[in-house]
């Protein structure tokens, strides 16, 4: 047990840290199992969210990160999704906004230019 009060401090934020970068792993690892048993737009896009966190992170490495994103990729192309593509509900038409006219600035007031001094 740490003696010093830094120390202490230390122990409690590797702690936190811990929990925080366990519950990240745990989350890519269930996105990754469930993209290999159903793969799907939403199930792509979640592994490749999580993906990104954990490299974000510093969990997995950026040059993993990239190899299992492309790893991903494939493995969704070969079960016929497209990955660039969600299933996203279509956006109602929305209404044309009323046009509203900033107010016009006045320009800036020119400070003079500084006076040159001769010897």
């Amino acid at each position: 047990m740490p003696i010093i009060k830094s120390a202490k401090k230390r122990v409690k934020v590797a702690k936190k840290a811990a929990v925080r970068n366990s519950k990240t792993k745990r989350a890519l690892k269930t996105a990754l199992k469930a993209f290999g048993k159903k793969a799907g737009n939403d199930t792509h896009a979640t592994v490749q969210s999580n993906i990104d966190k954990a490299a974000k992170k510093g969990l997995v490495h950026k040059n993993k990160a990239a190899r299992m994103k492309k790893q991903a990729s494939a493995a969704a192309k070969a079960a016929g999704v497209k990955p660039g593509v969600t299933k996203a509900a279509p956006k109602a038409a929305a209404k044309p906004a009323a046009a509203k006219k900033a107010p016009a600035k006045k320009p800036a007031a020119k400070k003079p230019a500084a006076k040159k001094t001769s010897k």
